[in-house]
């Protein structure tokens, strides 16, 4: 247990994540070297640094990210939420619920939870504001409808789920589309009841703008997830290949045809994705190191002989494991945690004849509602800047947001086939 209690160590004297699980991991093979002479060790976790990046499947990750950051400024997210727009203006939460469908929507291209709040919130907050929606109600709405993003395929949070569990991306982005589309609706009722219930709307009298040209037509933008899933499932190209696909489109249509981005703001954009990919890189990295060495001392056997021992009841285990990844994700941010908790968890629910897809689904579900929560949620710390906005406000309002996600939770926990229908369907 030297490594867990390293790790532990690392994090209590605020050292980030990312670096803690490197310093856990030298720091277990110096002890090693001093006490035993074990110079195997240290070359085992150079070596895991090394072969940590080592991955076709990885790659996928830098790109996504940079076709997030380009349709977002390329004004994809804007188009996105006019086609959501038509038709739903007369019903009560509309404003609401368009958001929650333009995160929907969104999700299918960015496959990030941070981008996709920061692309439709940033357009839909002043207008549910303006609109008389409580400013607490709003940003709610935005963080927890942004948890979409890493659901929904092309997701990150499954790629990297892929590479730690070796399962087919593919697979999991298609396992991901009916939850996350139930997570979608399950906000959808919430928005519509609370709309109605408090009276939230019906200030302002919206009116859809008309294309004025084929260059505005929200079809370049609607083709995205087309161009890109269909791309995946049609086995035109691989995740990886579809990532390189969906940065080529996104910057022809918002250069060439949407003509929102000049070849001089490339670098704004390359940037901070750079900054993104540097910092996966590095809990990549660690990570692999990290999880070698708590299998040499058999952490996962342990952790899952523990959990069994508590019930043999497969029902109860998930209900657990749950709880505790929910707990997880209010305080570790979401690719960390998947890369640690990977292993130890498979190993809990593999004797338990858990599909590991279903897994995978059940995992991301659970942690992107983290998003949304205090004190580490990225998309609750988006929302409350964007809307200007503090967390007692938004307080009652997020907690019953959250609940509505949970709910969808727990359906897609214990019905398996929600998330295993499209795989088994589509990869005969």
């Amino acid at each position: 247990m030297l490594v867990t209690g390293l790790f532990i160590l690392a994090l209590f004297l605020n050292i980030p994540i990312a670096m803690s699980l490197g310093v856990a991991s030298v720091g277990y093979a110096l002890v090693s070297i001093y006490e035993l002479g074990n110079t195997a060790i240290m070359d085992l976790v150079v070596q895991s640094f090394a072969s940590a990046l080592d991955s076709t499947s990885l790659l996928a990750l830098p790109f996504f990210v940079l076709a997030g950051d380009i349709m977002m400024m390329g004004g994809i997210s804007r188009r996105l939420v006019a086609v959501c727009m038509k038709g739903l203006t007369k019903i009560p939460g509309a404003l609401g619920i368009v958001t929650v469908l333009a995160c929907t929507i969104f999700a299918a291209i960015s496959g990030s939870g941070p981008a996709t709040a920061a692309a439709i919130g940033g357009i839909m907050l002043p207008a549910m504001l303006k609109d008389g929606y409580d400013k607490g109600f709003s940003a709610s709405i935005v963080a927890t409808a942004g948890a979409l993003g890493p659901v929904i395929p092309p997701s990150i949070s499954f790629i990297m789920y892929g590479v730690v569990a070796q399962q087919s991306i593919t697979a999991l982005f298609m396992s991901g589309v009916i939850p996350g589309l139930l997570m979608s609706l399950a906000l959808c009722i919430y928005v519509y009841f609370c709309a109605k219930r408090y009276k939230f709307g019906g200030q302002c009298d919206w009116k859809v703008e008309s294309v004025t040209g084929w260059r505005d037509s929200p079809i370049w933008s609607l083709l995205v997830p087309v161009v890109i899933l269909g791309g995946i499932y049609g086995g035109i190209f691989t995740p990886t290949e579809a990532a390189i696909v969906a940065v080529d489109y996104g910057l022809i249509v918002s250069i060439f045809i949407h003509r929102e981005i000049k070849i001089k703001d490339l670098y704004k954009i390359f940037k901070p994705t750079c900054m993104t990919i540097g910092s996966i890189s590095i809990i990549a990295c660690g990570a692999a190191a990290f999880g070698r060495l708590l299998t040499i001392e058999q952490v996962p056997t342990a952790m899952a002989n523990f959990i069994l021992s508590m019930s043999s009841n497969k029902n109860v285990i998930l209900f657990l494991i749950n709880i505790l990844l929910l707990l997880v994700g209010m305080v570790m941010e979401t690719l960390s945690a998947i890369i640690i908790l990977t292993p130890i968890l498979l190993a809990v629910t593999a004797p338990l004849g858990v599909n590991p897809i279903h897994f995978g689904c059940i995992m991301v579900v659970n942690l992107v509602i983290g998003m949304c929560t205090p004190p580490v949620g990225v998309n609750l710390f988006v929302a409350m800047r964007m809307g200007d906005t503090t967390l007692g406000e938004m307080g009652t309002w997020l907690v019953t947001s959250i609940l509505a996600l949970i709910v969808a939770l727990m359906v897609v926990t214990y019905f398996p086939e929600l998330s295993l229908f499209l795989p088994r369907l589509l990869l005969k």
